[in-house]
């Protein structure tokens, strides 16, 4: 049986780590789930490694909604940073889904956002586990999650 982490945060608006727990449940079967909600983004990457060596994690979803100032930019930089670090120190997809507040015009837009990435993000996580080939035939075709897909460049 598979263990899919979730890494998500108190700091965000919005409950993304619910979301993406239940876009899996709908995905299929054959793993479990195991959640760890930290104070901010830039607690994910610990919570990340920390899920996938103490909890025995095969992925881990790291969720977080970074502000619209400056300084939130920066700690969403070095979050992922640290993200990108933990993958390669566990050897373990880390999907990093952020939500940053000025991608919204308002609050609805903003929750509408964070849904839809979370979720679209928690299929990618199950494809990355069970169906790898769904990845491989999507390449190259500009999927965007949480926004309108733009599609494939046309020679």
């Amino acid at each position: 049986m598979k263990i899919v982490g979730i890494a998500d945060t108190t700091f965000a608006r919005y409950d993304m780590g619910a979301s993406a727990i239940d876009e899996l449940k709908k995905s299929g079967t054959g793993f479990r789930i195991v959640r760890s909600t930290v104070p901010g983004i830039k607690d994910l990457p610990v919570a990340s490694k920390k899920l996938i060596e103490e909890s025995g994690c095969d992925i881990v979803i790291a969720l977080g909604m970074p502000g619209a100032a400056s300084i939130d930019k920066t700690c969403a930089h070095e979050a992922s940073q640290g993200i990108i670090q933990a993958q390669l120190m566990t050897n373990r997809h880390i999907i990093e889904v952020f939500v940053h507040e000025d991608e919204g015009k308002d609050e609805k837009m903003l929750a509408r956002l964070a849904d839809r990435r979370s979720r679209e993000h928690a299929r990618n996580a199950y494809s990355l586990l069970f169906k790898p080939d769904v990845l491989s035939k999507n390449a190259g075709k500009g999927l965007r999650q949480g926004f309108v897909d733009v599609g494939p460049i046309k020679e």
